[in-house]
């Protein structure tokens, strides 16, 4: 059964307007890597704490303004660029012991979905790392926006999540003499975000 035109226009129209308002709230943003950060804890003989970070990573996300839960993240990080402010410390961590980086030099992650749990969000995706890949969940604040001294409008987020180390391999550890063990399994994860829109590409010039 053929649809009479003026329905077949009427939902050219409703598509067209459907298109226009998703396309409004859209914007992609990049990580500004000079204004973000990407540290860690965990528990060293039991009783203090080791703060680390990884200082070389890159990120996009994909806003919808009107609907947060709707928008997109993904996240790489490489593996060589841990800092724990110690640098025998952290070639060890590079080493086939934790990070293995020869082997895995990066570690991605990629959102599968977002959700409103009260005045925050949760963050949900595949996090791939020491060549494993698990779904996590991270907890997530929009932190606002505001235009620098530049005019570019900046976003910010922070999300935060607790890994278990063994679920991804890394069960390196060293019994102490008094008991326990010299590392905690868990690892709490910060990422303070800052982003601008992105940068349309360039065109090459025409010979």
């Amino acid at each position: 059964m053929k649809l009479p035109l003026f329905a077949l226009s009427a939902f050219a129209l409703f598509a067209a307007g459907a298109a226009t308002s998703a396309s409004t709230y859209a914007l992609e943003l990049e990580v500004d890597s000079a204004h973000s950060s990407i540290g860690f804890d965990i528990k060293h003989l039991v009783i203090s704490t080791v703060h680390g970070a990884f200082t070389d990573f890159n990120g996009a996300i994909d806003l919808n303004e009107k609907d947060f839960t709707q928008s997109k993240v993904s996240f790489n990080v490489k593996n060589t660029s841990i800092n724990t402010a110690n640098n025998k410390r952290d070639e060890h961590l590079r080493g086939a012991d934790f990070f293995d980086v020869q082997k895995f030099p990066e570690t991605t992650f990629t959102s599968t979905g977002i959700r409103k749990a009260g005045k925050k969000y949760v963050l949900e995706g595949d996090l791939a790392l020491h060549g494993v890949t698990k779904k996590v969940s991270f907890d997530l604040v929009s932190l606002g926006k505001i235009k620098d001294m530049q005019g570019v409008e900046k976003h910010a987020f922070q999300a935060s999540t607790v890994l278990k180390r063994k679920d991804f391999g890394l069960t390196y550890n060293a019994a102490l003499e008094t008991g326990g063990l010299a590392l905690g399994e868990d690892v709490k994860l910060t990422v303070d975000l800052e982003t601008a829109a992105k940068k349309a590409e360039k065109s090459e010039k025409k010979s």
